[in-house]
């Protein structure tokens, strides 16, 4: 089993036991199990999955951030993350209109990096609802 930490910058979000840990980082996907070798990782705007204790499956939207991983603990340091029951669908529904419409405005005015990366969250949360 693996200790399980997340945390955000409003405070530890989960404190639980998996079996393994699914999530993508910068480099692309990898999957978790126990006495895997430590690793420390940076998180890309995606799914994080786990197997919990019992077998079920645990879904999250989560938007950045890091895992540190070593002796079957892994710590996240995570800039937000959701549960997939968490998930408010219209608003993120209405998040990635917005940030569609902004990515084709292109005007002098618009922040394109903040409208990327407010499309990626949207959609990651829309995936991980749906999924």
């Amino acid at each position: 089993m693996i200790h399980c930490k997340i945390v955000t910058p409003l405070g530890v979000y989960r404190d639980v036991m998996v079996k393994n840990i699914h999530c993508t980082s910068v480099e692309g996907e990898m999957t978790i199990l126990p006495n895997h070798m430590p690793v420390f990782i940076s998180l890309k705007s995606s799914p994080l999955k786990f197997l919990n204790e019992f077998d079920k499956k645990k879904e999250y939207a989560v938007a950045g951030g890091f895992l540190y991983f070593e002796n079957n603990e892994a710590l996240f340091l995570v800039d937000a993350i959701e549960g997939k029951g968490d998930i408010d669908i219209e608003r993120a529904r209405r998040a990635y209109r917005r940030a569609r419409e902004r990515l084709e405005k292109r005007d002098s005015t618009t922040n394109m990096k903040r409208a990327e990366l407010a499309l990626v969250r949207a959609i990651n949360r829309i995936h991980v609802y749906d999924d």
